[in-house]
């Protein structure tokens, strides 16, 4: 008994732990084309041609309107001026098709920023398949430099601190990078 309570124990500590994705800072950022939506008009989105402009806030979601992407959505709304100010494009990136992420990037994306539907192939390259259901992305988090290489990641799938967290890695960068 007592070692089924020390089983069960070190699996619920297992369960609170960050997800860890594999694409570690310093790794080469995969490139792909996908479809997307801004304000509810698609579009192709290419990683490389966004990167020629400035880093890249690559932020894979779970599922679109539910709750903690919702909020994560509505944060990085918020926060896209700043991100926009350090001169960084943020793209969120799910298993949704177009149609529902051209709703997403009216209602809680509030036309700020775009929405990209990933492929099953971009979610491996990435390493961000969903335990829980691997056709879908964790909640994971990429700052990505120009130069295509991963500055920083961040994988929890509480959204919380998403947003503040690759500001600042974007905001860092920046400031390293100046001229």
């Amino acid at each position: 008994m007592k070692t089924l309570r020390y089983a069960i124990a070190a699996a619920s500590l297992l369960a609170l732990t960050p997800v860890q994705a594999a694409l570690a800072p310093g790794a080469k950022a995969p490139d792909f084309t996908t479809q997307a939506s801004l304000a509810g008009k698609p579009f192709s989105f290419t990683l490389s041609r966004a990167l020629k402009k400035g880093p890249v806030v690559l932020y894979f979601y779970p599922k679109a309107f539910t709750k903690g992407c919702t909020i994560e959505a509505n944060m990085f709304a918020e926060a896209t001026p700043d991100f926009a100010k350090a001169g960084a494009t943020v793209i969120g990136v799910s298993a949704d098709e177009i149609g529902v992420l051209n709703e997403f990037s009216r209602k809680e994306c509030r036309d700020k920023f775009a929405v990209a539907s990933a492929t099953p192939a971009m979610i491996k390259a990435y390493d961000v398949v969903f335990a829980k259901s691997p056709n879908l992305s964790d909640r994971t988090s990429y700052v990505i430099a120009p130069n295509g290489k991963i500055i920083y990641v961040h994988s929890e799938l509480n959204p919380a601190d998403h947003v503040k967290n690759t500001l600042a890695a974007v905001r860092d960068w920046r400031a390293k990078h100046r001229g």
